[in-house]
């Protein structure tokens, strides 16, 4: 797939693709390469057809420890606004940019899984609650930072997190700043299960995981993520009648005939997407 950065690396393996955080010299801080990059990584695994699955993993010793705030400082530092106001919409420019690259994330029609090590902060829970399922290593730390840095969680985090861990835990989290270990996550819900020790147990789970979700029908797997995503502000007759019209779109596929042959002959399923 046709994908070239200095701090995001693609590699498909089958039908899963993996999206690295490959910036492990500076513990994978996203700065400006990281935003200018993640849509256009997002976007060529949208058009791959051979994708079914997306795992967001990271080299190096740490997942990232957030928003590279040297480069941004320097950056806030030398932006020539001809007056505060032309600064303010810069800043608020940028701001909509980067939540654009993490909504576009979450929006990805196939599952995305997070493998996370190491130190998880600021920007990274941002990344991962826009992801549908997160493993954590056993040495990965979460933080929503924000606060300790005099900044408000601007980029979904404080949208998101309330949906996976409850308004209670996402409030302690962004209120007091401060770091929760993977047992600790995997309580209240922030990763579905705690994976080894380090970076090589989750990325293995991870994938195990992609490669099980990825043996399913495409379409239906897509299907499900979509009507999981509809529910969102929709009463249960209206989920209801959301799922009702996309089955009858969708329910008389190739991939059904392929599975009622499958069961009748005692065989795996072998799934095309069609």
């Amino acid at each position: 797939m046709a994908f070239a950065s200095e701090v995001l690396t693609l590699e498909r393996d089958g039908h899963v693709t993996t999206l690295w955080l490959d910036r492990p010299e500076k513990r994978n801080a996203l700065g400006r390469a990281f935003w200018r990059d993640l849509p256009a990584a997002v976007a060529a695994v949208a058009v791959d057809d051979e994708t079914r699955v997306l795992v967001l993993a990271a080299r190096g010793p740490h997942f990232t420890v957030g928003l590279d705030l040297k480069e941004m400082a320097l950056e806030g530092s030398s932006t020539g606004a001809a007056s505060p106001a032309a600064a303010n919409a810069a800043t608020y420019t940028s701001v909509r940019a980067m939540q654009a690259g993490i909504t576009a994330l979450a929006e990805l029609a196939v599952p995305v899984i997070a493998a996370v090590h190491g130190y998880c902060i600021g920007g990274g829970v941002d990344l991962i609650t826009a992801c549908d399922l997160r493993l954590g290593a056993g040495d990965a730390v979460f933080s929503v930072r924000e606060t300790k840095v005099a900044i408000v969680a601007d980029l979904g985090t404080l949208q998101r997190l309330p949906r996976i861990v409850g308004v209670g835990h996402a409030a302690e989290l962004a209120l007091t700043g401060r770091d929760i270990d993977a047992r600790h996550a995997a309580q209240i819900g922030l990763i579905s299960s705690v994976d080894g020790d380090g970076a090589p147990d989750v990325l293995a789970a991870a994938h195990a995981l992609a490669r099980e979700i990825a043996g399913n029908s495409p379409l239906a797997v897509r299907g499900t993520k979509a009507v999981l995503a509809a529910n969102d502000g929709r009463t249960v007759a209206e989920g209801l009648e959301f799922v009702a019209r996309w089955n009858t779109m969708y329910l008389q596929s190739n991939d059904l005939r392929e599975a009622m042959t499958a069961f009748a002959e005692k065989r795996p399923p072998v799934f095309r997407g069609d």
